[in-house]
């Protein structure tokens, strides 16, 4: 079991987004920033050409970027809390093409489920 946000854990996401395919249709980047105390954690997905991709750090191109704190993320990411209940709280900033995710259901369904097992694994 990998700890969240720890380098194993991010080579656990990348080996799970390796094994995935999606619909090729599907274009979708979505960086993640996690505050924790003074540190920034930052990686990005990407949904692209019927592959996903995690990469570290922050990248010029993200469609969307979510920001929390490191609870709020791992609440989110344990089912605990919904991403909209975070935003409605000011827990959770989304910033970029937030009009783009209406039409990115499919893409996001396929990325609960390609990180699902890792998720289950992860200790929090």
């Amino acid at each position: 079991m990998a700890e969240h946000l720890s380098d194993a854990w991010f080579d656990e996401l990348a080996a799970a987004a390796a094994e995935a395919s999606v619909d090729p249709s599907l274009s979708l980047v979505v960086q993640q920033v996690v505050v924790d105390g003074d540190r920034e954690v930052a990686w990005t997905v990407r949904v692209q050409d019927g592959r996903i991709e995690v990469v570290r750090g922050r990248v010029p191109d993200a469609d969307m970027s979510l920001t929390q704190d490191r609870a709020t993320a791992a609440a989110i990411a344990r089912g605990e809390l919904s991403a909209q209940a975070a935003f409605l709280a000011g827990r959770l900033r989304i910033g970029g093409a937030v009009h783009q995710l209406t039409g990115q259901a499919a893409a996001l369904a396929a990325l609960e489920d390609v990180f699902a097992d890792v998720r289950a694994r992860t200790t929090w």
